[in-house]
């Protein structure tokens, strides 16, 4: 003989039955951090553009000038490489260490 469900067991029937109508919400498909690691990595790229063009050009006057050392010219191109290949070079790293 069956006995009836308590109160709390209904409840927990109930949020189990609602899980599968609405699957979407109880399976977590994509991740928190994904999601702010990429709305972080286009945020500083938008900002990063303008900069590295300004950048450029305040290089290019001091070079015109004769007023530069070299080693800020390589510094900017290797900053500025580091900056917009950063998913590529994550990608390769990942793919070194079979992630």
């Amino acid at each position: 003989m069956l006995r009836p469900l308590s109160r709390s067991a209904r409840c927990l029937h109930w949020v189990a039955a609602s899980s599968l109508a609405v699957p979407s919400l109880c399976l977590a498909q994509e991740s928190p951090f994904l999601t702010g690691a990429n709305a972080l990595q286009s945020n500083i790229l938008a900002w990063m553009t303008p900069v590295a063009i300004i950048m450029v050009m305040i290089l290019g006057g001091m070079a015109l000038a004769n007023r530069m050392s070299w080693g800020w010219c390589l510094c900017a191109i290797l900053g500025i490489a580091i900056v917009f290949g950063a998913p590529q070079i994550v990608t390769w790293v990942r793919s070194l260490f079979g992630v």
